[in-house]
């Protein structure tokens, strides 16, 4: 299992889009999405990704070209129409307009339909957090869930995202099923040939700790019920309200067959019309304080909010490098080796 540093890696992912003629701009992008999750530990959005982007492109399911355009504006509320663009593409282009329509009226809310795969969803509720913004962020994705009761797919693990201003302060980002798909993933790039209980189902509805069957059946919604509702919730304010592909419309990153058309929200709060920032950070950091001194239970050392795993995942991978499993690591070499490009 190899494990080298952020910036060749970066390199790297940058390397192999552009041997696929996606501007450099473009390609630096993704790249950096891809690492950021990667040194946060979040592998299931890292650059296990990247192989199924290069797989897309070349089907013709990414437009590589577009910038995408605005459809409509009106007030704090705009559309954005992707043209099945690179989705962190779209996505960057989305979080300029809610930053700039957050100052002008305090809240602002971007939909964007027709768009791709996005990365992690904290990447972009990030750009938002550091203008001094709350940020909320969400999708809906290719329908991997059966609904509560269901056996059949319908929903996405369609992520609720939510970042606030102030270094390392708190940065929320779940998916509405108890795992990602590419957790999952991960455990199969691992050689792993069993997964925890609880994260999945087999195509019957019966949960399963196998790799295999997981990955052929269903994902858990979060919390039963709610998850399912958290889903649906998703799929209204980012593909109904939007007007972009709902539910059993969508493709996937794993589709060859059709673009993802995937809808994203992008949600920002001027945190200055309540009070000004200082005072946000700080009573936040007292919020944090008062989570904190709850006395561990049993079997843990501390309590942790949202957020503190990766933050601690990042200092340490930024030390010590990215650790990358045998099964991505073989899947990368096999695009580079495809594209001409040089291995990092």
């Amino acid at each position: 299992m190899p494990t080298l540093p952020a910036e060749p890696l970066i390199d790297f992912a940058r390397r192999l889009l552009s041997a696929l003629k996606v501007s450099h701009a473009k390609a630096d992008l993704v790249a950096r999405s891809l690492v950021a999750a990667n040194l946060r530990g979040v592998d299931s959005h890292g650059l296990q990704l990247l192989s199924f982007y290069v797989e897309q492109i070349q089907m013709g399911n990414i437009n590589i070209e577009t910038d995408g355009r605005i459809a409509s504006e009106n007030g704090g509320c705009l559309t954005y129409d992707g043209e099945i663009g690179i989705g962190q593409w779209i996505s960057k282009i989305c979080c300029g307009h809610a930053i700039r329509l957050a100052r002008v009226h305090g809240i602002a809310m971007v939909v964007a339909r027709e768009s791709n795969h996005f990365g992690a969803a904290a990447f972009w509720a990030q750009q938002m957090s550091a203008e001094g913004l709350i940020g909320i962020v969400m999708c809906n994705a290719t329908p991997l869930v059966a609904p509560w009761q269901g056996k059949e797919t319908r929903f996405g693990t369609n992520p609720i995202c939510m970042s606030v201003p102030g270094e390392k302060t708190w940065l929320l980002d779940m998916a509405t099923t108890t795992v990602a798909l590419g957790k999952i993933m991960n455990a199969q790039f691992h050689g792993r040939a069993t997964i925890p209980e609880g994260w999945a189902m087999d195509s019957e509805g019966v949960p399963t700790t196998d790799t295999q069957t997981a990955l052929s059946g269903l994902l858990m919604p979060l919390g039963g019920y709610k998850g399912s509702g958290l889903a649906m919730l998703a799929e209204i304010l980012c593909a109904v309200l939007g007007g972009g592909a709902m539910s059993t419309e969508l493709g996937g990153i794993r589709v060859k067959g059709q673009p993802m058309r995937t809808s994203q929200l992008f949600l920002a709060i001027d945190v200055a019309r309540f009070m000004p920032r200082e005072d946000f950070e700080r009573r936040m950091q007292e919020l944090i304080a008062m989570v904190k001194s709850s006395k561990p239970a049993q079997g843990y050392d501390e309590v942790l909010v949202a957020g503190d795993p990766e933050w601690r995942a990042e200092e340490q991978r930024r030390r010590d490098g990215i650790p990358l499993s045998d099964g991505v690591w073989q899947n990368l070499a096999q695009a580079a080796e495809q594209l001409g490009v040089v291995l990092p």
